[in-house]
């Protein structure tokens, strides 16, 4: 009698010989609960064989959803980077446990899952997030349960073509909204992040050492890539006297210590004014910790952005809704900046090599993801020959 893991942190299998016969079961559960399992479940098989009862399938233990990812994600937790484990664990947190919380794992139906993403999709949820979702519920299920029910479920189809490229007036009033952020390092990431298409996480967490001031580069430190680690990337001149405007702020700066270190913000007032007339500022900084996010000041920068350039337009709010010209700003994404980056310097006739080692991919899939901005500076570029007259 011996229970086991085909590998680490997998379900938990039990397996006796009877009568010369072997006898393996799999309790389709993983960590302490599924070891428990695949015990009660051997004892249980076992006494039925000498019980005669031939034909005896065990009773696999019921187990609610809430309870199965709770376990699943406790046992990810080593092995899983800290962004995977952020996702995943929000995902749950936020949308399925109040959604799948009580279901029981076998009663997951492939109209439960289809209801799900209906719900979501109303609620505003990209088809991509909805998937990552549903690739928890998948792990958590483990591979059987799911293989029951995936041919029933359709994954929702995801845009291969995400991301869009900022308007030279759109990047004017979101780089002017950011540098009069009360986030004072805003300003810097976003100019860097569109001059340089070095990714959020790339660009969060690095460090000093990893900036050439003098020779004007960047070395990229873990990657999403294996093409992206260690990368140089080199910084445009306003990308360059962007960053040493942002180190003055730091005059003790170690080369260990973050590039962007969180800081903590509060209301500073001033003599004579009334509490609500004080001003956001930074009091407080920790050097060697990378900033988390930018999240609210990034929002806060794009409404601001936003705002400006319905005034500049003279349009009304209900005018700008109507128009959708607001969807531009208002809805951008991090990633967007990258995306910006890439098409311009794609654009610019950027040989493949070049680009690939810039961006920090490996695949020529996402070369092919911009050949439609190099056809359209292509095409561009032919056209002076159209206001050439033929020869007489």
């Amino acid at each position: 009698m011996a229970l086991y893991q085909r590998k680490k942190g997998g379900n938990w299998h039990y397996r006796f010989m009877f009568d010369n016969v072997m006898y393996s079961e799999s309790s389709k559960c993983s960590g302490p609960e599924g070891k428990k399992l695949a015990k009660e479940m051997e004892a249980n098989h076992l006494t039925n064989l000498r019980q005669g009862r031939v034909g005896f399938r065990p009773v696999v233990k019921q187990i609610a959803f809430k309870e199965a990812a709770e376990t699943y994600l406790k046992m990810k937790l080593a092995a899983w980077a800290k962004k995977t484990m952020r996702i995943h664990r929000n995902s749950f947190e936020s949308h399925l446990k109040p959604y799948f919380g009580e279901t029981m794992l076998n009663n997951i139906s492939p109209e439960l899952i289809g209801d799900y993403q209906s719900k979501r999709q109303v609620e505003g949820a990209a088809n991509r997030t909805i998937n990552i979702e549903l690739s928890l519920v998948r792990l958590v299920m483990g591979k059987q349960r799911w293989r029951d029910i995936s041919e029933n479920v359709t994954m929702l189809e995801e845009n291969e073509n995400a991301g869009r490229e900022l308007s030279d007036e759109e990047e004017e009033a979101l780089l002017a909204a950011c540098k009069s952020s009360s986030s004072r390092g805003l300003y810097t990431a976003v100019l860097v992040s569109l001059h340089t298409a070095v990714r959020n996480e790339e660009l969060r967490l690095l460090r000093w050492n990893q900036v050439d001031l003098e020779d004007g580069t960047i070395t990229v430190g873990k990657s999403k890539t294996r093409g992206g680690d260690g990368r140089i990337v080199p910084l445009s001149q306003m990308a360059l006297e962007v960053l040493e405007e942002w180190k003055a702020n730091f005059p003790n700066a170690l080369p260990i210590h973050a590039v962007f270190p969180r800081e903590k913000y509060g209301l500073i007032g001033e003599k004579g004014k009334k509490p609500n007339e004080s001003k956001v500022a930074q009091y407080k900084t920790f050097p060697n910790t990378p900033v988390t996010t930018f999240a609210t000041a990034w929002r806060t920068a794009k409404k601001k952005a936003d705002d400006t350039l319905r005034i500049e337009r003279k349009l009304t709010v209900e005018q700008w809704k109507v128009s959708g010209e607001n969807n531009g700003i208002i809805n951008l994404r991090w990633h967007d900046l990258r995306h910006s980056s890439v098409s311009r310097i794609a654009a610019a006739g950027t040989t493949d090599q070049t680009l690939q080692a810039i961006a920090g991919w490996m695949s020529p899939k996402m070369i092919k993801k911009y050949s439609h901005v190099r056809a359209q500076a292509m095409r561009k570029a032919v056209s002076v020959f159209d206001n050439v007259g033929p020869a007489q």
